[in-house]
């Protein structure tokens, strides 16, 4: 038996999920349209072992989403987890934010294509079949009127994600379909983990650095006019 406590950042929805043998048993997640996660992760956390009646002792691992996503929301997340992992000797997993995402539908004749906001017209996308093998590296890219379209003139392609809403008035091909309202969370990450867990798939705790995919850049302010 493994019970692990999943921790997801990435995006604007804190998720918190505990489960037992990849079967969640407690979650806390707030999706209220900002990062919120500095203030509302650690009090998700005690809220999902109080819940589940689990104390920090008894977890066998903790897992966290690591990107691509938010810089800021991933080092939130990444910061607790390590924490966690250095403050109570447990092992640290690592789950890529598009695959957990793209757990969140099934198709049974398709692709399924998990997208994330990555400002303007920009997305974080991966490509993975029915049976969640991945078939294309992620990528960040800038979204056209012909993007994926060799995945679409072959077949239904499942859109989902903060990143896909941008894009459904410029993939207009008969094959695209956007699942609305998905966004990574910490239940699918239940099973991810707990398959990991079992291959002893850990990650080097001291060493490990979210995915960001890009660099971070740091927009100046617009200096402001000096009235007189």
């Amino acid at each position: 038996m493994a019970i692990i406590l999943n921790i997801e950042t990435a995006t604007k929805n804190c998720s918190v999920s505990l489960a037992k043998d990849g079967q969640v048993i407690a979650i806390k997640e707030l999706n209220n349209g900002n990062y919120s996660h500095a203030e509302v992760l650690h009090p998700f956390i005690l809220d999902v072992l109080k819940e589940a009646q689990v104390t920090t002792k008894e977890i066998d691992a903790v897992a966290v989403s690591k990107g691509p996503g938010s810089y800021t929301g991933l080092r939130i997340g990444v910061s607790a987890a390590k924490g966690l992992c250095f403050a109570f000797d447990k092992p640290l997993i690592s789950i890529k934010t598009l695959e957990s995402l793209a757990h969140a539908v099934a198709v049974n004749d398709g692709l399924i294509i998990p997208m994330l906001d990555a400002r303007r017209m920009e997305v974080y996308a991966a490509v993975f079949n029915e049976d969640y093998q991945q078939i294309r590296d992620i990528k960040a890219e800038i979204i056209d009127e012909n993007s994926f379209v060799e995945y679409l003139e072959a077949g239904k392609v499942l859109f989902l994600g903060d990143g896909a809403h941008k894009c459904k008035d410029i993939i207009t091909h008969k094959n695209a379909v956007f699942i609305d309202d998905k966004f990574p969370s910490a239940k699918e990450m239940a099973q991810l983990s707990f398959d990991k867990y079992k291959k002893n798939d850990i990650e080097d705790v001291a060493y490990f650095e979210p995915f960001y995919l890009k660099d971070f850049v740091v927009i100046p302010e617009k200096k402001k006019k000096l009235t007189f």
